[in-house]
């Protein structure tokens, strides 16, 4: 639970728990939370960017928490706070271990230096299996680092037609099919959970920029394997319609 103490004074000075949550979300600006926040010493007690990052449950302040709530930015500089839970579990991958063989007629050396899950998602699309696990051949990697979404709504549970326009989004690395695009979210951990937004957002910011089908996976090594999730969004327009479509884990050895 980060930044309980920064948050509870944030939630004093604009009386947010006596808001109706049934009704609507709170909106709060950039700028509320750097003047709620001001006395504090610490630059991570009161840096907008520290505070509203809250990527898993776990990571989120005491009075989240408790009161069943969470954060999504809908602009830049302006995040709402809604009542339900928005995030995703990472399940657990039960099957054996698939050893796959990479298409590189030769050693990658330069991938062993280093220990970050950007290197081990590169060795994983270097060796083709981000095309072999999508079954698609014709991928090529177009889509890295931090771009700003267009407009789009959504809906979660009773709050309706939430609008976002101009929000930062990052993705690890996404890449460009014939029919589709794959936007991999990549982690080098054990993973439980993953705050939704992390998928969605790039999900619908690309399916707008694109018109094509967007596809969303989740990975990660750990040790020797490697982990893929694939999930799915049964209704595009409904941040809590994520769903997993398939999962494994694989070995990659060279020929």
């Amino acid at each position: 639970m980060k930044n309980s103490e920064s948050w509870e004074s944030i939630f004093k000075a604009y009386d947010i728990l006596n808001h109706d949550f049934t009704s609507k979300a709170f909106k709060v600006t950039a700028n509320q939370i750097k003047d709620a926040t001001k006395h504090f010493g610490k630059t991570s007690e009161k840096e907008v960017r520290i505070l509203c990052k809250q990527d898993s449950r776990e990571e989120r302040p005491k009075i989240f928490i408790d009161n069943d709530l969470f954060l999504l930015p809908v602009k830049n500089g302006e995040y709402i706070i809604l009542k339900g839970d928005g995030y995703a579990d990472i399940p657990p991958i039960g099957n054996k271990e698939e050893i796959y063989i990479s298409k590189l007629d030769f050693e990658l050396r330069s991938s062993r230096i280093g220990n970050s899950e950007m290197q081990y998602l590169d060795f994983a699309y270097a060796s083709s299996l981000i095309r072999t696990f999508m079954e698609d051949d014709t991928l090529v990697l177009t889509i890295r680092g931090r771009k700003y979404t267009p407009e789009f709504n959504f809906n979660f549970k009773h709050y309706k037609n939430i609008h976002v326009q101009s929000v930062q989004t990052e993705v690890d690395a996404g890449f460009e099919g014939k029919e589709q695009i794959v936007l991999i979210e990549a982690k080098n951990s054990s993973t439980q959970n993953i705050i939704i937004r992390q998928l969605y957002y790039p999900f619908r910011q690309w399916k707008i920029h694109t018109q094509k089908e967007v596809k969303t996976l989740f990975f990660e090594k750990r040790g020797e394997e490697y982990f893929i999730w694939e999930f799915g969004f049964e209704d595009e327009f409904d941040y809590e319609s994520i769903f997993l479509k398939k999962a494994k884990k694989f070995i990659i050895q060279n020929r």
